[in-house]
């Protein structure tokens, strides 16, 4: 199963979850900064997660900008998941689930709900278990591509 994390970062700290679920998905998967992706990266592949920090409620500007890039059948056949990074804070944000929306929007079939990933504080680091809890997280994607794959 060939798969590719796509992520902005500010500070450091979506780059190491990024990279932690590409770990776990396995030999055939990697992690790319949206601004070094290129279109060949996404071709041939079967999962792919996206994911950025939240800024005001939403992804990043890069990330808006690889997102708004990608027409309506471009990842037809391709399953997919979202992320963000964030503070734990008592008001509402969705930026992972402004992601998946996205990427559901291109064809994609999004197989995991949108995840969130806590930094201490603005500029992190990431909280206690953030790093384990994203490779469990990378795991059940692995299981539902997996999975859905063969009911197909």
């Amino acid at each position: 199963m060939k798969s590719l994390v796509v992520f902005d970062t500010n500070f450091g700290n979506t780059k190491k979850i990024a990279k932690s679920i590409a770990a776990a998905l396995g030999k055939n998967a990697k992690a790319v900064h949206v601004q070094e992706l290129k279109k060949k990266d996404i071709s041939g592949i079967d999962v792919l997660v996206a994911g950025c920090p939240v800024i005001g409620s939403n992804p990043t500007e890069k990330m808006v900008a690889f997102l708004d890039k990608l027409k309506e059948k471009d990842l037809k056949g391709i399953k997919a998941a979202s992320f963000d990074t964030r503070l734990k804070l008592f008001f509402f944000t969705d930026a992972a689930k402004k992601i998946s929306r996205k990427l559901a929007g291109a064809g994609a079939e999004i197989i995991a709900k949108p995840q969130d990933f806590y930094v201490s504080k603005g500029e992190g680091p990431l909280r206690d278990g953030e790093i384990e809890k994203s490779a469990i997280w990378a795991a059940s994607i692995k299981k539902n591509a997996k999975v859905k794959s063969k009911t197909k």
